[in-house]
């Protein structure tokens, strides 16, 4: 394991501090609205000192409401400057920011404030019925972000440490109720120099955000690490393809974080070839699984596309794909990150041999180490149990080939439903696939393939795949049943429900 990256400051505040010292002047935040919809043109462009700013006032506005350290406040919203300044000033005051999932249903946000029971609901302006209405039915204070003083000049004294709580961001709840992973001050000053030393920033990148900063990926991954080593983000309300490649194109981002869905649209837009790309220098992508050909269609135009695992728990910088060797190790996520310790094991917790598939385990200071109120997240030698199921090749990179839960056992043999996605999707029939097991009398589980098939796909489909895969894929894990739908079951978060995809499909055939 390679050490721990110098933490980037000691506090949120100190980290502030410094680059209103050294870059006053300089963009830290520029805010785009690819549907036009928003006017609040005091947010459009934030300089470190205008951050700080808005920071003191945020601060000394809650300090004044009597917001105690502990306490929590939800945001509903779109992405939006406001909740970086929030997450500072929450910083400052030893309190909570808990980001909603604007894509979840009224009841689904009912129940998060349910159990963090927050002290205030802040919302935007596109959201703003939908953040009364659940305030009214939790009884939570609602305030909106037009509402949010702009100045101050008072200066409200820091309390929080890098042993508060800041984050606290639920899981998706692939297959249960979700859980509020409780991140530290620390933990994400950590992932902050973890990620800043692995994609090389520094104060002369721009990075372009468009995914939802309600999940750690749009906030942890590039948002937060660019604004620690003083580099400016380019932050959208939401992702548009159009918008994203103009912005590409015109603003000339060196770094963008996208997601195989994001990517897929980019890669078949029509404007995609045309679009000048020479400013990325890397392209990354926040998925353990990314299919082959959006990795080759980047790759095509010169850029190459890094992966990134990790999970709301673990910061989420745990393993990454460096641009040196994306072309080389392509569908791998590549190798644990400084001051990261990977561990594969297997069902008894002892350590596996190369090559050898096993549980992903991690331990690191941008780990969480509980969920709210106060559930262990991590064993008791401070391993987070990932669920991830991955191979570990000599040269040290990792794999993903799945979930411990989606994999299946027929005939006595393991297989595992990443590796048949993965190579499915490189057909160009596929535009998705999902593999799950299904009851066999004989087998004890078959395998079953769920196809989304692009235009053109004739009636004929099924064979046409089942002979792509002769010579590429050991027989025993070919699919036994072959299914289309229109498209796949996925949670909020865009990742794919195979419980519900299973109870979709309904009992075998005969």
């Amino acid at each position: 394991m390679t050490p721990l990256p110098a933490l980037p400051a000691p506090s949120f505040d100190a980290l502030l501090a410094r680059w209103v010292q050294q870059r006053p002047g300089a963009t830290a935040l520029c805010w785009r609205d690819p549907g036009g919809d928003s006017d609040d043109a005091v947010w459009a462009r934030l300089s470190f000192a205008g951050l700080a700013q808005r920071v003191d006032a945020i601060a000394h506005a809650l300090s004044e409401a009597r917001l105690q350290p502990g306490a929590r406040v939800a945001w509903l919203g779109l992405n939006h400057p406001a909740q970086i300044a929030l997450l500072f000033a929450l910083a400052r005051l030893g309190a909570v920011l808990v980001p909603l999932n604007h894509r979840l249903s009224p009841a689904e946000w009912a129940a998060v404030l349910h159990d963090c029971a927050p002290a205030l609901l802040l919302h935007d302006a596109h959201l703003a019925d939908a953040a009364q209405a659940l305030a009214r039915t939790t009884g939570t204070r609602a305030l909106a972000v037009q509402a949010l003083p702009a100045h101050t000049d008072q200066h409200t004294p820091g309390v929080g440490s890098t042993s508060h709580p800041l984050l606290l961001v639920y899981t998706s709840g692939t297959t249960g109720a979700p859980r509020g992973a409780v991140h530290t001050q620390g933990n994400l000053l950590a992932n902050m120099a973890i990620a800043a030393q692995v994609q090389g920033m520094d104060a002369r990148d721009t990075v372009l955000t468009v995914l939802p900063l309600f999940h750690v990926g749009g906030l942890c991954i590039q948002t937060l690490p660019a604004l620690s080593v003083g580099a400016q983000v380019l932050l959208f309300t939401r992702f548009d393809a159009t918008a994203t490649l103009h912005s590409i194109q015109h603003d000339r981002p060196t770094l963008t974080l996208q997601v195989p869905a994001t990517l897929q649209a980019l890669t078949t837009h029509p404007g995609w070839s045309g679009t000048d790309l020479g400013s990325l220098r890397a392209i990354w992508a926040g998925s353990s699984l990314l299919p082959a050909p959006l990795i080759e269609a980047c790759h095509a135009r010169g850029v190459p596309v890094c992966n990134v695992y990790g999970c709301t728990e673990t910061g989420p910088f745990s393993i990454a794909l460096p641009p040196t060797h994306a072309r080389s190790h392509l569908g791998s996520c590549g190798w644990p990150a400084p001051g990261v310790e990977v561990s594969l094991r297997d069902p008894q917790g002892a350590p596996v041999d190369a090559d050898v598939v096993g549980e992903v385990w991690v331990r690191a200071p941008n780990v969480a180490r509980r969920y709210w109120p106060d559930l262990p997240a991590c064993d008791a030698d401070g391993f987070f149990h990932s669920g991830d199921l991955a191979r570990q090749a000599p040269d040290g990179s990792v794999t993903v080939v799945g979930r411990a839960k989606d994999m299946l056992i027929s005939g006595g043999e393991n297989i595992y439903p990443a590796e048949i996605e993965l190579l499915l999707t490189q057909h160009p029939l596929v535009a998705e696939c999902a593999v799950v097991g299904q009851d066999d009398a004989r087998w004890g589980e078959v395998v079953v393939a769920v196809v989304v098939l692009r235009d053109g796909a004739g009636e004929d489909w099924a064979p046409v795949l089942q002979r792509f895969l002769e010579g590429r894929l050991a027989r025993y894990k070919w699919p036994r049943h072959w299914h289309r739908l229109d498209a796949l079951p996925r949670t909020a978060l865009g990742k794919v429900q195979k419980p519900a995809l299973k109870a979709l499909l309904g009992a075998p055939r005969a």
